[in-house]
């Protein structure tokens, strides 16, 4: 059993006590998840099973897609509803003054992190830190907002949005950057991430529907296989002289791939399978200068 499930976290569930479902529900001790949603938030998370759980890192790796509801005119310890209210400002609710606030944050910007996050400083989660009432300086990080528009106006002190955004980007953060931009505070009020990577919020399926399909044997209609999560990578197949090679995790030269196989430049990342077209694992490209070729080298082995 090694493959990928959409699941739609709902609200009240960490990551974590997903993974633990999906674990009892499938009887299966190795999976894992692709990156955290916060409690209160809901929404796409891709669940790693088998073997599949050393790709989480590439799905992770993926832009995602969020629709959050942002209130105006207040601030919150954790720059979500789960904080304490500590300031309150008033302000006009002008919709060309926050439509061009929101719109300023398309492109690229250094965001700070949130006290309240899993990143690690020092060998400490953050928000073991926050807990304890603890601040520490954070370094900005670069985050891509590919693209950003308001959806709705909720007068007197909401809006919503949707966000096209590369990985590491916290809402949160973003929700309060765009008050202070408008001069009168925020926090996100309530969140969504309808896309993780390739995996989309149309296709995913709560963790009650998740027993049910087990229960009548029709887990394989929303199982993911591999292959199929690592389809958009370019595809090396070897000759059957390079098999022993591919499963013992050595490199390989182009001499030893068929016709099946993609071109490929030196500095891809590309899949490969052995002569039976049996994924074998990720791959990294290189240009051998001596024997003036392309090979490729293991970075994740599958089998």
């Amino acid at each position: 059993m090694d493959g990928i499930l959409n699941i739609y976290k709902e609200k009240g569930f960490t990551s974590h006590d997903v993974v633990a479902v999906v674990r009892r529900i499938l009887n299966q001790k190795k999976v894992g998840h692709t990156g955290t949603l916060d409690p209160e938030a809901e929404g796409v998370l891709p669940i790693c099973v088998g073997k599949a759980t050393k790709l989480a890192d590439y799905i992770m790796n993926s832009g995602k897609t969020y629709e959050a509801e942002i209130t105006l005119g207040a601030e919150t310890t954790t720059q979500d509803s789960a904080g304490e209210i500590i300031s309150r400002t008033e302000f006009v609710f002008d919709e060309n003054k926050i439509t061009e606030a929101v719109l300023s944050f398309k492109g690229s910007y250094m965001q700070v992190p949130p006290m309240y996050s899993a990143i690690k400083i020092n060998g400490k989660k953050l928000y073991e830190l926050a807990r304890k009432g603890q601040e520490i300086e954070r370094k900005p990080r670069k985050v891509d907002i590919n693209s950003i528009k308001i959806t709705d106006f909720i007068p007197p002190d909401k809006i919503r949005i949707s966000v096209d955004c590369s990985k590491g980007t916290y809402i949160r953060s973003l929700s309060a950057d765009i008050g202070k931009k408008i001069g009168c505070g925020a926090y996100m009020s309530a969140l969504i991430r309808t896309r993780s990577g390739k995996f989309d919020i149309k296709n995913s399926i709560k963790l009650n529907r998740l027993e049910e399909l087990v229960k009548n044997g029709d887990l394989l209609n929303v199982f993911i296989t591999m292959e199929e999560a690592l389809k958009d990578y370019k595809h090396v197949y070897v000759n059957p002289k390079a098999d022993k090679l591919i499963h013992n995790g050595a490199k390989i030269y182009s001499c030893y791939f068929n016709k099946k196989s993609d071109f490929i430049n030196s500095g891809e990342t590309v899949i490969a399978f052995d002569s039976a077209s049996h994924l074998n694992g990720i791959y990294k490209t290189e240009f051998d200068e001596e024997k003036h070729c392309i090979l490729i080298k293991p970075i994740t082995i599958l089998i």
